[in-house]
């Protein structure tokens, strides 16, 4: 979708041809753009998948500690 619209198609024509709304197209666009490091107004696909692993590490340790926790009482 990212290289069509390069190449000069729109979101409208993207979104009659391949069905995801015009609204999609766009957040993938501007996500892209975030990738590229054109937008800096939010988080690269990459920073986003950081923040994934780092808030399921600590819920995994949140556990761990609770779990402790019962053991000593």
């Amino acid at each position: 979708m990212v290289e069509l619209a390069v190449n000069g198609r729109t979101q409208k024509e993207m979104a009659e041809e391949f069905e995801p709304t015009q609204t999609t197209i766009r957040n993938w666009l501007k996500q892209a753009d975030r990738d590229e490091r054109v937008r800096s107004d939010g988080p690269t696909t990459e920073d986003k998948e950081e923040i994934r692993e780092i808030r399921k590490k600590l819920r995994q340790l949140q556990q761990e500690r609770d779990i402790l926790a019962k053991a000593t009482v």
